[in-house]
């Protein structure tokens, strides 16, 4: 009987501590949306969907896993909060500190960071599609390349330029940064812009003895030639095939960084 005991005092005790944890996290819940204060609080998993939290005091919080979608957090203190894993998707973070916060797997796709402070943050886990308004020294040239190409591929061109311009102000010389604009550009229409940039990045990669990459930009540049002079065919030429062909050498790009 004695272990029955002693397995039912413990299946009590482990219901008891989790009530009382379920209880605790949903009296700081109410204290954020009442009073915006509650530093250091426990809201692991917290459902904070649109909530109005401008101004809010929450550093030091613990966020992991909470449901921060569409919230306006504009000039919130967040420092060193942990947010791994929580979704911010679309929400307003205007003017808020995230300064030491912990962005591991932090769903910001969407969200607004303009005049954000993300010092002391880690964004290479983080999900930042469609982020608009993130600082130069929130990410490496390499980062900003990286999230322009995949802002490229979901069509997203306008942001993936804005990604490549940030590259570029960070690393002037980034060859790959120039053919992936250019490639942006061409998608947009603006084949002078996409020419522009095609023909630096083939002097660049010449410089720096990338033969594949000199041959991607000579591409290109052939490409926005035969677009603005077609050739007099019924039928006009289709880029995608060697559009796909370029995108996927964007990839490749990365791995010797």
């Amino acid at each position: 009987m004695k272990p029955i005991l002693l397995t039912t005092a413990a299946i009590f005790t482990a219901i008891t501590l989790n009530t009382s944890a379920l209880a605790k996290n949903l009296q700081n819940i109410q204290k954020v949306l009442s009073t915006k204060t509650c530093p250091g609080c426990d809201l692991t998993d917290a459902g904070l969907v649109m909530a109005e939290l401008v101004g809010a005091n929450l550093s030091g919080a613990d966020l992991s896993r909470a449901n921060l979608s569409r919230a306006n957090l504009t000039g919130a203190d967040l420092t060193g909060a942990n947010l791994s894993g929580a979704s911010l998707n679309g929400a307003n973070l205007t003017g808020a500190n995230l300064s030491g916060a912990i962005l591991v797997g932090t769903d910001l796709r969407d969200a607004y960071l303009v005049n954000a402070q993300l010092f002391g943050t880690n964004l290479s886990s983080a999900y930042i599609q469609g982020t608009i308004g993130l600082p130069e020294y929130a990410g490496t040239p390499e980062d900003f390349y990286a999230w322009g190409v995949i802002e490229a591929e979901r069509g997203n061109y306008q942001a993936a330029i804005e990604h490549y311009n940030q590259a570029l102000n960070l690393k002037a010389d980034f060859a790959p940064a120039y053919l992936a604009r250019g490639i942006a550009r061409f998608r947009l229409s603006d084949h002078g812009g996409a020419t522009r940039d095609a023909e630096v990045a083939s002097q660049l990669f010449t410089t720096q003895e990338n033969p594949v990459g000199f041959q991607a930009s000579q591409n290109l540049i052939a490409m926005v030639e035969i677009a603005q002079n077609p050739p007099e065919v019924r039928s006009r030429p289709s880029f995608g095939n060697a559009l796909v062909g370029i995108g996927s050498l964007l990839l490749r790009f990365l791995s010797p960084f």
